[in-house]
């Protein structure tokens, strides 16, 4: 990923600011970099899962409710949210074209299709094992838009999926990436730059920084996706503000932008100003990097799960990103017709 960086196309922003942005992206140290491991091999079917399994546990807007997600095998292309509980609508398709919203106080993407009833929440710890793992064809059956909220990141779909085996489906497996460089700016002095894939190159490389006035700091992963890099990031809990939980608790059954109630000490990251609330995991030297890995992998791939076509190759370099400007990037590539099918042979 050592290229000079070429801002490209810019989809939204303007060139001074990204260049101030790029210039406090690079004044970060890497503070762990698996880049030059091996990429995930290359695909040729679609894969499925070889039988149905079950995951639970507590809802994140309903705390005192179990969610339960039933992971089915699907021969249809992409991945698939069905609402159990609502029998006359019809599956939620994963797809830039089915974002309803990406939040405001606690940011999170919300699928929906058809009646405004028909949603899915907090959907992109969950897709991110569409972009991130070897099942192309899912069908999630829901009992309701609730999704459970792990103590672990997504740690208990990752091992469902695992254990669930694989079996092909018809068709050929599409690789896609970017016909040239191409940028966002985000809130807050950021930017998302996505670079083309080398030729021949089935890899997707993510370099993620984080900078945040409070103990999180500054952090910086650079790695190439594999079963690997994975693994590790999806066990990474979302992060929130001590003043965001403390708004939570006392608006969350008020304000569906805040219903996030399933929030806990254990399956969040707490931050306060200069310290933790809680223990922070993806310790490096002393410093804990679990901020970076979960936008890396829970939410920079969940957003490349959203073009639905197939598998995303190239670069990613990510600075103060957030799941807002991850949507509308995914969407302006399709708008400006910069998706194009990748040679990964």
């Amino acid at each position: 990923m050592d290229r000079d960086l070429d801002f490209g196309c810019i989809l939204d922003g303007e060139q001074g600011a990204l260049q101030k942005a790029l210039a406090s992206f690079q004044s970060i140290p890497i503070h762990q970099d698996w880049s030059d491991e091996d990429p995930l091999p290359v695909a040729d079917s679609p894969m499925t899962i070889a039988k149905p399994v079950t995951v639970s546990a507590p809802g994140t807007f309903a705390k005192n409710r179990i969610s339960t997600l039933n992971l089915e095998p699907c021969e249809k292309s992409g991945w698939w949210f069905d609402r159990s509980d609502l029998p006359d609508s019809q599956p939620i398709k994963v797809s830039s074209r089915n974002v309803w919203t990406t939040g405001k106080v606690v940011s999170n993407i919300v699928l929906r299709s058809g009646s405004s009833h028909n949603y899915a929440r907090l959907v992109e710890h969950i897709i991110a094992l569409k972009a991130g793992m070897d099942v192309d064809n899912l069908l999630i059956r829901m009992e309701s838009g609730d999704p459970p909220l792990f103590d672990a990141g997504s740690e208990d779909l990752v091992k469902a999926l695992r254990n669930a085996g694989r079996r092909e489906c018809p068709g050929k497996v599409r690789y896609f990436t970017v016909r040239e460089p191409a940028t966002i700016a985000t809130p807050h002095g950021g930017f998302t730059t996505v670079l083309p894939a080398k030729p021949g190159d089935p890899s997707l490389r993510i370099d993620c920084a984080r900078d945040f006035h409070n103990a999180i700091g500054q952090q910086r992963i650079r790695f190439v996706l594999n079963n690997q890099s994975f693994d590790h990031g999806s066990k990474a809990r979302t992060n929130a503000t001590w003043r965001q939980m403390m708004f939570i608790r006392i608006f969350g059954k008020l304000f569906a932008d805040v219903r996030n109630i399933g929030y806990n000490k254990k399956n969040i990251l707490i931050a306060a100003r200069n310290r933790y609330v809680n223990e922070p995991t993806h310790v490096v030297k002393g410093k804990s990097l679990e901020a970076a890995w979960h936008r890396a992998i829970l939410d920079l791939v969940a957003a490349m799960a959203l073009i639905e076509e197939g598998r995303f190759v190239g670069d990613i370099i990510d600075y103060k990103g957030n799941h807002f400007a991850d949507v509308e990037l995914v969407k302006l590539l399709y708008a400006n017709d910069l998706l194009v099918e990748a040679c990964v042979d």
